[in-house]
């Protein structure tokens, strides 16, 4: 059964910022230098002015992971992900190397008294029989922490650009 994913930023830029920032190639790149992890790499990214589509691999080192995790998986873990934006509402699309986890999940931006609003809404799923729920805590506890991290990353971001 997959464990739900809720995440929700908020920024003191307007959603027209934030959707310029996505669009732009160098905001992703700076992005996976800051939090990506070791070996984080922006692998395609294309924009055409309204669908954006970033396709990048994060990773998390093995002395970071629970037992739970490198019990199954042992050694690091590769990320490879997808973001997908086409006006105000994206879709991320992730899985772990080499192990049968997936995460899914749809983001809307929408404008605030002061800003706006990036909500995450999605499901963490790892089939592995007794362990999954286990495994999907933890990814979701890391993967909470990594969204906090891009989040704070994109405020910044767009404070100096």
């Amino acid at each position: 059964m997959a464990t739900p994913l809720a995440f929700t930023a908020r920024y003191t830029y307007s959603v027209e910022a934030v959707r310029a920032a996505f669009s732009d190639e160098q905001y992703w790149k700076a992005r996976l230098e800051e939090v990506g992890g070791p070996g984080a790499r922006l692998d395609s990214f294309a924009s055409d002015g309204n669908t954006v589509r970033a396709q990048l691999v994060q990773s998390i080192p093995a002395d970071q992971l629970p037992p739970a995790i490198t019990a199954v998986r042992p050694g690091d873990l590769a990320i490879p992900r997808t973001e997908t934006y086409s006006g105000t509402s994206g879709t991320v699309e992730a899985y772990v190397d080499g192990a049968p986890a997936k995460v899914n999940a749809t983001i809307s931006l929408t404008a605030d008294g002061t800003g706006s609003t990036a909500t995450v809404d999605g499901t963490i799923e790892v089939k592995i029989p007794l362990f999954g729920g286990k495994i999907e805590a933890a990814i979701s506890e890391h993967l909470l922490e990594l969204l906090n991290n891009e989040a704070a990353f994109t405020e910044q971001w767009l404070a100096t650009h």
